[in-house]
């Protein structure tokens, strides 16, 4: 990288630094200089040498977490806290926050923590969602909750597309689809993104045509939307190492809905095969783990593994780095940008298992080694 930054000076907590490894997903030999938490051009004189040999890709996002949600609601911000280092600790120094009943904004002033993205909190109707979690609306009221939620997130909404209706016992969309498109226009006049939790297939058909920009988990997508939605660009969230729990789901709601069960066994028997054809088609996928609620945070690595038996390795790690970067307007690894990357002991692209254990984490250029047993990762299913 380039001609020598003027800059002499001893190193600190905050460098200057010198990386060495091979860059991806340019997968050249790279040479890289952090002063004052950025890239710069080098070399740099004074600046210690924190890794030499390793591969080096901008750091992990999780694309679909909760920070201050767990498995009752809200949580306390000192909780809220260690669910992000849980997660910086993983890798994970980017994330969209896909809806929390607290607001987390204070993180933004704490170096130690990642980057968040949020959404505000996630929006629902009254007894058509986990208590605790949401903003509780009834129809009618969509427009403008998604206007308080817009200018309380960092350019994201988040509403609930469906969940379990009491009166028929299945999954049954929340929404009008004149009252969704009014409220995914409004926040784009905002100029917000909204993005909806979707289970089931009438509620997915029903958003994409309403105009939304993402869907998270996607398990009813049928092969028409598929391709509406690599048409349009809309985004895709799987959450693949939710969707591996649904059958722990349908156990919970055999007995009093027996049909919304079958339906959840259903959708999971098959989610392999609907996410295989969406990125058959070119939707843009992007890795998050729902960690928050009931699952752990730190678990970008299982999801990154879980992506690969679908696209592959390189594609797996676009999704949870570069990738998700670009869509979600970060930067990655260049000259001025925040020095945020892991550098891994062996070529992910081989076996991605490797992200589970970074040599080094780096964020904000301050450099943060991998610390051993922050999770015990469950099998993928």
């Amino acid at each position: 990288m380039g001609e020598r930054h003027g800059r002499d000076a001893s190193a600190g907590a905050n460098g200057p630094w010198r990386l060495v490894g091979t860059l991806l997903p340019a997968d050249e030999p790279v040479e890289l200089w952090v002063v004052d938490g950025v890239f710069v051009p080098g070399p740099v004189a004074g600046a210690t040498t924190i890794c030499d040999g390793g591969w080096i890709m901008p750091g992990f996002v999780d694309a679909h977490s909760h920070i201050g949600l767990g498995r009752g609601g809200a949580v306390d911000m000192g909780t809220a806290r260690e669910q992000a280092v849980t997660d910086r600790d993983g890798g994970a120094l980017l994330i969209r926050d896909a809806g929390s009943p607290i607001d987390t904004h204070e993180f933004d002033r704490d170096p130690e923590l990642p980057r968040i993205v949020r959404a505000g909190r996630h929006i629902a109707r009254p007894r058509r969602y986990i208590a605790g979690y949401a903003a509780e609306i009834e129809p009618g009221e969509l427009v403008d909750e998604v206007e308080r939620q817009a200018r309380a997130g960092d350019g994201w909404v988040k509403i609930v597309g469906d969940w379990i209706d009491r009166s028929i016992g299945d999954l049954a969309p929340l929404w009008d689809s004149e009252e969704a498109a009014a409220a995914i226009a409004r926040a784009h006049r905002l100029g917000a993104r909204v993005t909806a939790h979707c289970f089931a297939e009438e509620s997915v058909v029903q958003l994409v045509d309403a105009g939304i920009d993402g869907i998270e988990h996607g398990t009813g997508m049928s092969g028409a939307v598929i391709d509406t939605m690599a048409a349009r660009r809309v985004a895709l969230v799987p959450t693949m190492i939710n969707l591996a729990t649904f059958g722990r789901i349908a156990d919970a709601g055999q007995a009093k809905y027996p049909v919304y069960a079958a339906h959840m066994r259903a959708l999971g028997a098959r989610y392999r095969q609907v996410l295989a054809s969406a990125y058959e088609a070119g939707v843009p996928i992007y890795a998050g783990t729902d960690a928050g609620g009931t699952i752990e945070h730190g678990r970008i690595s299982d999801e990154i593994s879980a992506l690969s038996t679908i696209g592959g390795a390189e594609f797996a790690l676009g999704a949870a780095s570069w990738r998700a970067r670009s869509w979600l307007g970060r930067s990655g690894i260049q000259y001025g940008a925040s020095a945020d990357l892991v550098v891994l002991g062996a070529d992910p692209r081989g076996d991605v298992s490797i992200c589970a254990s970074p040599e080094l984490i780096v964020l904000r250029g301050v450099p943060h080694r991998h610390r051993a047993g922050v999770h015990d990762p469950e099998p993928v299913g």
